[in-house]
């Protein structure tokens, strides 16, 4: 059964890929907008929430496993990854998934277990180096 994306009142507990940091998730809007809020510890990150079926259809198209490759936004993404296509000119919405400036990275690391929790992919929970693919 898939689970439900939360509330602010009651947000899906989640665990970060390695299962190092736990987090949650909800659905909410501002401004019009449809958006995922991830709260890790006080750090609070917005996401597009249309990410989870540009993302699934995009590894769909990938067809493999692909790596996380998690980064800051004030640091580069590693090719090839899920991080670079959240923040690729070329995906659905021509840049960053991630809304609030400055917290517009870590894709790589908060959307999989979410997508992982709704069935939409698998993920791989190694120490580093973790991949996903979808379902």
């Amino acid at each position: 059964m898939k689970a439900q994306i939360g509330t602010k009142e009651s947000p899906l507990a989640l665990k970060t890929p390695p299962l190092s940091s736990d987090y949650t998730m909800h659905a909410d809007v501002k401004d019009g907008k449809e958006i995922l809020v991830c709260t890790v510890g006080k750090t609070v990150l917005h996401y597009d929430y249309r990410c989870l079926a540009d993302l699934h259809a995009m590894l769909k198209t990938h067809g493999g496993w692909m790596d996380l490759g998690s980064a800051d936004e004030q640091k580069p993404a590693k090719d090839g990854t899920v991080e670079a296509w959240g923040r690729a000119e070329t995906n659905p919405v021509g840049g960053w998934y991630g809304l609030k400036k400055g917290l517009r990275g870590r894709f790589g690391m908060y959307i999989p277990p979410l997508m992982e929790a709704l069935g939409l992919a698998e993920v791989t929970h190694e120490p580093k180096g973790n991949k996903m693919r979808a379902i």
